[in-house]
This record gives structure tokens, C-alpha cells and sequence, in this order.
């Protein structure tokens, strides 16, 4: 499914989410192997470096708890426990800022490995919060999609990943409801 990429570095944390496909139930993190290697082809993890299964499982309940935050930029509540699941990773990762040469600040991970790689997604998200963008990463509601988009509307009033396919399937979905109560 079509979706609109995430400006910069939000669109490393786009593809994250997307890793689990609903449509078809597809998920191309399913192992710690296929976490390494997604991980390394991103240039997030040293390739080859091995990912342990309790890694897998953290990353796994960071993407999850990410999709939750943005299902929330739709307007619904958060998840109960999100927050808490991107605080350990922060912890793990040992996010702090660092400062250039030029006296610029970013936040960086201290941690290596898949702690770090969860640490500098979860920076980009902070970086994308601070700027204002990170609002615009939503999830499409459709429940055969729940794919991450980002919002390119002026007004930041996108709901669908692509209104010319999920969109349009609620909008028939609607119209045979009232009708068929008619």
C-alpha cells in the first residue's frame, strides 16, 4: 500500500512502524536475524553484529508502542503503557545531548548495539516532536491497513495513508451502511 514517506530522518521511524503489515499480516522483523539485518541495511547496526532474542523482544514492544503514540495523532488516547515502553528504551539506549564543534546539540545514543539503534529512532522522534513534525506521523485507521503516513495536508487534517484506497473504501463502507438502514 502507497503511503506518504516522512520528511529526513522521520522516515527511518515511518519505515520502523511499517515493518508489521496488517493488510496480510506480515511482519519483516519476525526474527532477531531479520531485526539485525533491517537494522544494518538502514545503517543502524553494525552488519553482522548478532541481536539477541530479548532485544528482538524489546525492539518489537518499541514498534508497538510507537504505532500506539501515533494512532494518538488522530486524536485518540494513548495507549496505557506506550509512554513507559519509550522510556525504558531511552534508558537502555542512554540518550543525552551531545554537542558539535559548531556548538549544535543533538540527542545521540551512548549505547551501541539494537539499544542504540532503538535509542537514535527514538531521537529522530524527539527531534521531529521539537520541530513540530512529529504530530504529522500518524496511523491510518483502517484496520486492514494501519500503516504510518506522514500528514502533508496544510491544516495537518490527513486521516487516511491514501485517500484514493482507504479512504474510499470507508467512505462505500459508509454509504452501504446508511443505505442498507434506509
Amino acid at each position: 500500500m502507497a503511503s506518504n514517506p516522512a520528511p529526513g530522518d522521520l522516515e527511518q521511524v515511518r519505515r520502523f512502524v511499517n515493518t508489521y503489515d496488517a493488510e496480510d499480516g506480515s511482519d519483516r522483523i519476525a526474527t532477531p536475524s531479520e531485526l539485525g539485518a533491517w537494522l544494518a541495511e538502514r545503517g543502524l547496526l553494525d552488519p553482522g553484529q548478532r541481536v539477541t532474542p530479548a532485544e528482538h523482544r524489546r525492539a518489537s514492544e518499541v514498534r508497538a508502542a510507537l504505532h500506539a503514540t501515533l494512532v494518538s495523532h488522530h486524536g485518540e488516547p494513548l495507549a496505557p503503557g506506550a509512554p513507559d515502553v519509550l522510556e525504558d528504551a531511552a534508558c537502555r539506549a542512554r540518550l543525552g545531548v551531545r554537542f558539535s564543534d559548531e556548538g549544535c546539540s543533538r540527542l545521540e545514543p551512548r549505547a551501541g548495539g539494537v539499544d542504540g539503534a532503538m535509542g537514535r529512532l527514538l531521537a529522530i522522534a524527539h527531534e521531529a516532536d521539537v520541530s513540530g513534525r512529529w504530530a504529522r506521523l500518524k496511523v491510518c485507521p483502517a484496520d486492514d491497513c494501519l500503516v504510518a503516513f506522514y500528514d502533508q495536508s496544510r491544516n495537518r487534517s490527513g486521516v487516511w495513508c491514501d485517500m484514493a484506497v482507504c479512504g474510499n473504501r470507508a467512505k462505500v463502507r459508509e454509504y452501504r451502511d446508511r443505505h442498507l438502514k434506509a
